[in-house]
C-alpha cells in the first residue's frame, strides 16, 4: 500500500505547468486578443474579449496541448452570436497565418491552433448580461465564474489539478452528456469548500446511493430543505447539488448522474484502500481481458464499436452515448446486465462491451380475457399461458445469446439507427 499524502505530492509536482511554459502563453494569449480587440473596434462590433477557463484560474493541467480559452462578449442586440464571431475571427487568424476548425455545439465556436506549439486557442461567444439569471447558454455565466474563483482559489490551484486529473483517469470529467460527470468549474468548487483533494474524496465517498447532499458555498439558502423547496425539480436530481455561488437558482453539478458518480465512488474507494500513482493514469480497458474474465465466469460478453456521421466533440459523443443507451434499454426485458462499458474516442466511434446473462423466462402480457377469439390466438402462439388478473399471460424462454439477440435487433433497426446518426455499428463477442 502506497502513502496517500506522497502520491498526492509527487502527482501534484508531475501535474503543475513551469513557469516558463505559462509565461509563454500569457505572452502569446495576450498578443491574440489583442488582435481579436482590434479588430472588434474595426468592425464597429459591440462586443468585447476575456481569458476565462483554467488558464486565467491559473488550475491548468500540464500537458503537451495546452488549451486557452478566450471569449468574445457580444450585446444582447446581436442574434446569432457564432456568425458575428466568425467575422471577428477569420481575419484575424488569415493575418496571422494560423490554422482555424469550426467546432459545432450548441453555439458553434473556433478552435485556433497556436504557432510553433502543439496548443490551442478555443474562441467561444457569449452575450453580455448584467445578471446570471439573464443567461441564454451556460458559457454567459463564464464572465461570472472566472472572478469568483480567481478571487478566492490561491494556495489550492494544485489541488484542483491533482482533482481533475484523477477524474479524468477514471473518466468522469465532464458535463457533455456522453459522460455527465464533473465540470472544472463544479471541480473548483468542490475544492473551496473541502481545501483538498484527499479531503473531497472522503467526504463524497460517504454519499449513500439514492442520497442527495447540498453544498452551498455563498450560503444562499437558509438550510437544504429551502433548497429542495425552491429549486426546479430537474435541476436537483443529480447526487451533490452544488449550489452556483454565482447564481442561486443553478446546481452547477445538475448533469452529474447516478451512475457516473457510483463509478467516481468506486475509484475513490480503491484509491484510498490502496493508493497508487496508476489511479491518475489514463486507462487503456482491455477489452480481452474482460471478455476471458466474464466468460470463465459463465456471462455472456460483445464488444461493440460505433460509428456516427456526426461532427467528432460533443455532439458525436453524445448521439454515441444515447444509442449505447437505447441498445441496453432495449436488451433488460430478454436480459440480466451484470456490467457494461462505453467510451467516446474523441473522433467519431465508440467503444463498449456489455456483460449479461439471459433470463431464464419472460412474461408477455396478451389481450383480456373476454376477449375469447383473441385469447384463443394468444394459446395458439405460446405453449405455456396462466391467467392472472383479467388478462391472459404467457411464459416465454429466452433461448438466444446476447450477440444473436443484438444482431436480429440491429438488423431489423436500420431506420432507427439512420434517424439517431449511427452509420455502422460492430457486434462481436
Amino acid at each position: 500500500m502506497g502513502d496517500l499524502q506522497k502520491i498526492v505530492r509527487e502527482q501534484i509536482e508531475i501535474l503543475r505547468p513551469d513557469s516558463e511554459t505559462i509565461k509563454s502563453l500569457h505572452k502569446i494569449s495576450k498578443e491574440f486578443i489583442s488582435k481579436i480587440g482590434k479588430e472588434i473596434k474595426r468592425l464597429k462590433v459591440d462586443a468585447d474579449v476575456f481569458v476565462g477557463g483554467s488558464f486565467a484560474k491559473g488550475t491548468l493541467l500540464k500537458s503537451g496541448n495546452y488549451d486557452v480559452d478566450i471569449f468574445v462578449r457580444f450585446d444582447s442586440k446581436y442574434e446569432s452570436l457564432s456568425e458575428m464571431l466568425e467575422k471577428i475571427v477569420v481575419p484575424v487568424v488569415k493575418k496571422l497565418g494560423m490554422k482555424l476548425e469550426k467546432v459545432h455545439g450548441s453555439r458553434d465556436y473556433f478552435r485556433v491552433l497556436i504557432e510553433n506549439t502543439t496548443g490551442y486557442f478555443e474562441v467561444i461567444p457569449v452575450m453580455k448580461i448584467k445578471k446570471p439569471r439573464e443567461e441564454r447558454n451556460v458559457t454567459d455565466l463564464t464572465y461570472f465564474h472566472g472572478p469568483y474563483v480567481k478571487k478566492r482559489i490561491s494556495g489550492l490551484e494544485d489541488q484542483v489539478r491533482v482533482t481533475k486529473q484523477f477524474l479524468k483517469s477514471c473518466e468522469v470529467y465532464g458535463a457533455e452528456t456522453y459522460v455527465r460527470g464533473f465540470s472544472g468549474y463544479s471541480v473548483e468548487l468542490l475544492i473551496l469548500k473541502y481545501k483538498s483533494f484527499v479531503k473531497m474524496l472522503r467526504e463524497l465517498v460517504k454519499v449513500t446511493s439514492g442520497k442527495r447532499i447540498v453544498i452551498d458555498l455563498a450560503k444562499h439558502y437558509s438550510n437544504p430543505k429551502e433548497v429542495f423547496i425552491q429549486l426546479n425539480e430537474s435541476k436537483i436530481h443529480s447526487p451533490v447539488i452544488l449550489i452556483d455561488p454565482t447564481y442561486k437558482e443553478r446546481n452547477a453539478l445538475a448533469a452529474l448522474s447516478q451512475e457516473t458518480f457510483s463509478k467516481f465512488q468506486k475509484s475513490v474507494s480503491d484509491f484510498l484502500k490502496n493508493p497508487s500513482a496508476s489511479f491518475f493514469e489514463k486507462k487503456n480497458v482491455d477489452i480481452s481481458s474482460v471478455r476471458i474474465k466474464f466468460k470463465s465466469k459463465g456471462y455472456d460478453f460483445v464488444s461493440i464499436h460505433l460509428d456516427t456521421d456526426k461532427q467528432p466533440g460533443d455532439i458525436a459523443g453524445t448521439k454515441l452515448k444515447k444509442f449505447f443507451d437505447l441498445l441496453l434499454r432495449e436488451l433488460e426485458e430478454y436480459f440480466v446486465i451484470k456490467d457494461h462499458y462505453f467510451r467516446y474516442n474523441g473522433e467519431v466511434r465508440g467503444i463498449a462491451y456489455i456483460v449479461a446473462k439471459a433470463k431464464k423466462e419472460i412474461v408477455r402480457i396478451g389481450p383480456p380475457i373476454e376477449m375469447k377469439y383473441a385469447v384463443k390466438h394468444f394459446k395458439e402462439r405460446h405453449a405455456i399461458t396462466f391467467i392472472k388478473g383479467k388478462y391472459i399471460h404467457a411464459h416465454l424462454p429466452v433461448a438466444v445469446s446476447l450477440k444473436a439477440f443484438l444482431d436480429s435487433w440491429v438488423s431489423g433497426s436500420r431506420d432507427k439507427m439512420k434517424q439517431m446518426h449511427i452509420e455502422n455499428i460492430k457486434v462481436e463477442d
